[in-house]
């Protein structure tokens, strides 16, 4: 391993060691356990990964509770060649198990939420369709970092409500093509994956499985987002202009896709 990678490898380390204890010294017994999802579990990984983190707790946070996390997170998280970005998501057990849908978080953090949260307070809870996802990962990757495995703290996400999770955000997702480009294209494949597939997948998985399903004249775009994806962090991305342009007809053929399996 280069030089580098060990030092980003070793700041990994350090970033979930940083947030395992924070979590465990604000929530104190009232956490039932945390465990990692996302793209570390699925699949490793990429230069600009988030480090996500779920953990479970016994009752909602009070007010001295969430301004302590957020206050160690905009600590912990970073958005540089040794800081990855931190997302942690806190659930009240009883919320989630049993299982129903839409599910509620009780807080959210990730570095997008950064200047909003500084300036209007630690997140609050409300509904998030996306913990169907978030669970479905946690319980497949089986990563705990403090406590029991996630199997003994949360049920299943039924497969209808994980489709119904990943098709919910669309909208919200598509304002944010122009700014987000690569992060738009590539959840869109792993939503027409996961609809086609039943699972869910990395996104460079995804988008390797929608390239070979797409015509030949929507992939630049894509294509483009996967290369970014596993080489670049955010400050280097580089779009040519006119592989930018397909973006929008890139995103628009997936959408037909996924409409098509949803009516189907």
């Amino acid at each position: 391993m280069d030089p580098l990678a060990q030092t980003a490898r070793r700041a990994q380390t350090g970033q979930l060691a940083q947030t395992t204890r924070l979590v465990r010294e604000v929530l104190g017994p009232d956490l039932l356990g945390a465990c990692l999802h996302g793209s570390a579990v699925l699949g490793g990984l990429a230069p600009a990964s988030d480090l996500d983190v779920l953990a479970v707790a016994r009752r909602s946070l009070d007010d001295r509770q969430r301004r302590a996390l957020l206050a160690g997170l905009l600590e912990i998280s970073g958005l540089t060649a040794t800081a990855r970005p931190v997302e942690l998501t806190v659930v009240v057990q009883s919320e989630v198990r049993p299982w129903r849908f839409p599910p509620t978080g009780d807080f959210l953090y990730g570095e997008w939420l950064r200047d909003t949260l500084r300036a209007s307070g630690p997140p609050t809870p409300g509904p998030m369709p996306d913990l169907a996802l978030i669970l479905t990962m946690a319980l497949t990757g089986d990563h705990p970092l403090t406590g029991p495995p996630p199997a003994r703290l949360l049920d299943p996400v039924p497969h209808t409500d994980l489709i119904r999770a990943s098709v919910e955000g669309i909208p919200e997702l598509l304002a944010e093509l122009a700014d987000d480009t690569r992060n738009v294209l590539l959840t869109l494949a792993r939503v027409w994956t996961t609809l086609a597939t039943g699972d869910l997948k990395p996104k460079h998985t995804a988008a390797d499985w929608a390239l070979a399903r797409l015509p030949d004249q929507h992939r630049p775009a894509l294509r483009h987002a996967r290369h970014l994806y596993v080489t670049s962090l955010y400050e280097d991305e580089f779009w040519p202009g006119d592989v930018k342009d397909q973006a929008r007809s890139c995103a628009d053929a997936m959408l037909a896709r996924i409409d098509e399996l949803r009516r189907g």
